[in-house]
């Protein structure tokens, strides 16, 4: 797998950012592109900074300790990855998206944030706006995660990729980056369709099987077709579940021991590009890494839009 622009890792000095460090340079290394790294001074701190005449020195302190991070991360030994520094104050969203866009980033890696609550998960509001105003997909790495030592240490990691399917048109997206991303793993494919259960307010209405039934049916043959497009690629096999699509997702994720869900990020013709409710769920519930894919720009096809993340042996 090649990616055709940069990999931009925005970091906060945390142990989960190390962790989705790591997954940024063994990606940026296999894909022989330049890594960018990211940090974000708060803006009222670079005031302070400004006021006291040591503006420069904020951002000189923060690039040493991005420096040493880096070191620590992937030491000095040949092959690492080409990494470049970046410092920006501001909000961190909003500057993580416009280097994006300054960097031509083909990919983001970042960290979620999470901290549990009674039946509660949250991850960061920083990971979540990204998700919600980005054009270029976004690799969401889970809390506590270390990090591989390499491409291969991370492909040991994925072990299957599971795509969950909507079957509307944004699917075909899907399943070529996901075809493309199980090639370059050498690892098998799960496509999973969740069936939400229909829910009458006339208990035991006699429509509701016939009903029950003909969705069966309709998303078995839309399965099987997505299926059929894939094969010549990776081991891939299709999944119908019946239930709550986040739980289920998570659920068959566990169960079928997949270290990778790739998932759509929906859009809104007034807001642009935002997360679905079912990908923050799956966020929440899923300790598992989760490549967010935005939607196609309009007119786009599969084939161009996803020209970045193609492997040159396909």
């Amino acid at each position: 797998m090649v990616l055709k622009s940069s990999v931009l890792c925005p970091i906060d000095f945390s142990d989960s950012s190390r962790g989705a460090m790591r997954y940024a340079g063994a990606i940026a290394v296999h894909a022989e592109s330049p890594l960018t790294l990211l940090a974000v001074n708060d803006a009222l701190l670079d005031e302070a900074a400004e006021l006291t005449g040591g503006r420069s020195q904020l951002a000189d302190d923060t690039r040493r300790e991005m420096e040493k991070v880096r070191s620590q991360a992937f030491g000095e030994r040949p092959g690492g990855p080409d990494v470049q520094f970046e410092v920006a104050s501001g909000k961190p969203a909003p500057e993580i998206l416009r280097v994006a866009r300054e960097r031509s980033s083909g990919l983001i890696v970042m960290a979620s944030h999470g901290s549990t609550g009674f039946r509660k998960l949250f991850f960061g509001s920083t990971t979540e706006r990204v998700l919600r105003e980005t054009v270029v997909p976004v690799l969401v790495t889970p809390g506590g995660d270390t990090g591989p030592n390499g491409f291969e240490e991370a492909r040991k990691a994925v072990r299957r990729v599971l795509v969950p399917v909507d079957l509307t048109p944004a699917t075909s997206h899907q399943l070529f980056v996901t075809r493309a991303l199980a090639e370059a793993l050498s690892v098998p494919l799960l496509v999973v369709h969740v069936i939400e259960p229909v829910r009458s307010l006339i208990a035991g209405h006699g429509a509701l099987s016939k009903v029950e039934t003909e969705r069966r049916a309709r998303a078995e043959a839309e399965l099987e077709r997505a299926t059929e497009a894939l094969a010549g690629g990776p081991s891939v096999e299709g999944l119908l579940a019946y239930g709550e699509p986040a739980e289920e997702i998570a659920k068959v994720a566990d169960d079928r021991d997949a270290g990778l869900i790739v998932m759509g990020l929906h859009s809104s013709p007034l807001l642009g590009p935002r997360m679905g409710s079912v990908t923050y769920r799956v966020l929440c519930l899923a300790h598992r890494l989760v490549l967010a894919l935005p939607p196609l720009p309009a007119g786009g096809s599969a084939a161009r839009s996803d020209a970045q993340f193609s492997d040159p042996d396909c």
